[in-house]
């Protein structure tokens, strides 16, 4: 498979600071994206931290020379850097006071050949647009998404409800962190959107998918859902990673045809 990366972050309309940060690495097929959250510029440390650190320690991982890698080994790197990612910002807070209580969100994809691991904490989303249908692929941890599982609320419902970004876990809270590295196959022609809540909470699914249907630019195309996410209110900061894939064989055949003719 050949993939193709963008990223893109806004403010939004509201807040000075911008909270959320991006990172990917084309070369070694990882995307870390992560929505902060603390006092005054911790939010914005934590997310940095989080999205450095993964991408630097996946990249030196996943750069190594070796003949081959099992998937159950980039499952351990992955949840290796997580877990790094996640002290480190603990130890951070402790040496010093102004970061007390700053976490964040975080999705973190590593496409390798046919495959997708990907492992997430908070509501940061990750989903899939293939053959036309758009498919959330990470389900949230938060109090809205528990409520969801009980049945106690709707989705409707919950739409504009208090407290509906109360997480129920984050990078920084919590030494032992729970999370899970899940493994999805990849088709030529798929779409990916990791995103953080500045997007879904103002702009819904079906608007989602249909931008991601109309242009495969995904320049254009993250620009668009920042720029809908801005006219619906941009309530909060936005951060947005497309992936786009295509099959390497296809894109040789057409390339050898060309060079027939």
């Amino acid at each position: 498979m050949n993939y193709t990366f963008c990223a893109q972050t806004d403010p939004g309309l509201i807040r000075r600071n911008n909270e959320d940060a991006v990172c990917f690495d084309e070369s070694c097929g990882v995307a870390v994206l992560a929505d902060g959250m603390g006092g005054y510029s911790a939010g914005e440390v934590a997310s940095g931290m989080a999205t450095t650190l993964i991408t630097t320690e996946l990249n030196l991982w996943l750069s190594r020379d070796t003949p081959s890698v099992h998937p159950d080994d980039i499952c351990r790197a992955l949840a290796a850097s997580v877990d790094k990612a996640n002290l480190a910002i603990l130890q951070a807070a402790l040496d010093n006071p102004g970061y007390i209580g700053m976490g964040t969100t975080l999705v973190v994809g590593v496409f390798q050949g046919d495959h997708l691991f990907l492992t997430h904490v908070g509501d940061s989303r990750c989903y899939r647009l293939r053959s036309g249908n758009l498919t959330q692929i990470t389900k949230d941890h938060s109090l809205l998404q528990e409520q969801l599982d009980a049945g106690l609320i709707t989705r409707a419902h919950g739409v504009g409800r208090p407290g509906r970004n109360i997480l129920t876990r984050a990078l920084g809270v919590d030494p032992n962190l729970p999370f899970e590295v899940k493994v999805h196959p990849v088709a030529a022609g798929d779409l990916y959107l990791m995103c953080s809540d500045g997007l879904t909470d103002m702009v819904d699914d079906a608007s989602i998918a249909c931008l991601m249907g109309q242009d495969n630019d995904i320049i254009k195309l993250a620009s668009a859902l920042i720029n809908l996410a801005n006219a619906k209110g941009g309530r909060d900061n936005i951060a947005v990673i497309l992936i786009h894939v295509k099959d390497t064989q296809d894109e040789r055949g057409k390339l050898s045809r060309l060079f027939v003719s």
